[in-house]
């Protein structure tokens, strides 16, 4: 499989980052692969991104403590298109309120998918976004 550029996982709990990174490691989906606790430590990773096309994808936590994930969107949006033309977005989610949910659509993010992530999750999310799967194990 070709590997993403890059991918940045966003969540405020550390052992979902870890778990997660220990994840795309062993899956081999990409050899760049970023961790922020929070959407500010996210804007800031993206800012300092040479590359315009980078991250390929973003898994972002809904709630968090500091600049959730919507606070982020909502930033993100406003960074010139050619920073976040090729980017998608999946936002991770446990439980989503009503209101979360109308305001995603409005913010055109790629898809939702519950935690915890599996190889599976990871699997479609590739099928369908980037049109590539995972080797088989």
């Amino acid at each position: 499989m070709e590997k993403l550029s890059s991918v940045l996982l966003v969540d405020d709990d550390s052992t979902n980052n870890f778990l997660n990174e220990l994840l795309f490691k062993r899956l081999e989906v990409t050899d760049q692969l970023f961790t922020a606790e929070d959407g500010a430590q996210a804007l800031d990773i993206i800012a300092n991104t040479a590359n315009p096309d980078e991250p390929a994808l973003i898994l972002l936590d809904v709630n968090m403590p500091g600049m959730g994930g919507i606070a982020f969107l909502e930033a993100y949006r406003q960074l010139p298109a050619v920073q976040h033309r090729a980017t998608v977005i999946i936002m991770l989610t446990t439980t989503m309120d009503a209101r979360d949910l109308s305001r995603l659509e409005e913010l055109h993010i790629a898809g939702l998918v519950s935690k915890p992530l599996t190889k599976e999750k990871i699997d479609a999310i590739l099928q369908l976004h980037f049109r590539r799967n995972l080797p088989a194990s």
